[in-house]
């Protein structure tokens, strides 16, 4: 899609593959294409000294990561946004670091005055934790991975009776997934409806909110289809979510293109 898009606005294209993807769809359509060696992520697409090595052969002039692997790595955007002349095309390092992690993310939402649902503002490592947090907001709670996402690491505990397991199965799946084990609580709403809404900043400051999207249909909380615009809200709440996206992107010095999910349940978000 990055390769088609620069195509239509006259753009030269670079891609990197690895050996498994030399015949892949990026590498016919990109103009020019660097084989990065090996046949694993780790020996290819995580590679970060291949990649360099590409865009300086190639003299690319900007790096969209695309999706998985480097998009959201901060220690990858500050290496590109280090090199001479060549734009990262993404957030800042810094952004990227600050909503990486869960437990500052939502620090940064609440400075900026941006509501999220109940939760530990640090990690917890004891049942006992958990069943102060539940005492005082009910059951159920989400036992979540502080770094990762797409349901991964996160367990909903419906009574203190699965607890402890909750916890062992989440910091093991944290740690397998993301390479670290921290979690967190919070408190899990058992119907609500996942609807995300895009910003678009530039770097003078400037962000503006362009449309909602329901993320609602979802297995294992991964995501199956996406609705824009999000049907059926509460008239005016569309408004308010984009106002509340805008102050926290503003609050970690986001620019470029992102999204800022909410949790919408009963008229509320």
């Amino acid at each position: 899609r990055v390769i088609r898009a620069c195509k239509e606005s006259g753009i030269a294209t670079v891609a990197v593959y690895s050996e498994l993807d030399r015949d892949a769809m990026h590498v016919r359509l990109a103009d020019e294409a660097f084989a990065l060696g090996g046949e694993t992520a780790a020996e290819s697409y995580l590679n970060t000294d291949a990649i360099l090595d590409a865009i300086a052969r190639s003299g690319a002039d900007g790096v969209h990561p695309g999706y998985g692997f480097f998009s959201e790595n901060a220690d990858f955007a500050r290496a590109i946004s280090e090199m001479d002349g060549v734009s990262w095309i993404g957030p800042p390092p810094e952004a990227i670091v600050v909503m990486g992690d869960k437990i500052s993310s939502r620090h940064a939402a609440t400075a900026a005055n941006v509501d999220g649902v109940p939760g530990t503002d640090a990690p917890i490592t004891t049942a006992a934790a958990v069943y102060a947090f539940a005492e005082e907001h009910g059951w159920p709670v989400a036992i979540k991975a502080a770094y990762g996402g797409g349901g991964r690491g996160m367990k909903v505990v419906h009574n203190s009776e699965s607890v402890h397991e909750a916890i062992e199965s989440a910091q093991r799946e944290a740690l397998a997934y993301f390479g670290r084990d921290e979690i967190y609580i919070e408190r899990y709403l058992t119907w609500p409806r996942h609807v995300e809404v895009q910003v678009v900043g530039d770097q003078h400051g400037n962000l503006v909110w362009i449309s909602t999207r329901d993320c609602s249909a979802q297995r294992r909380h991964q995501k199956l289809i996406e609705e824009a615009p999000a049907h059926d809200l509460v008239p005016g709440i569309e408004d308010e979510m984009g106002a509340a996206a805008i102050k926290a992107a503003k609050a970690v010095g986001y620019y470029n293109a992102g999204t800022v999910e909410f949790i919408y349940q009963d008229g509320e978000f």
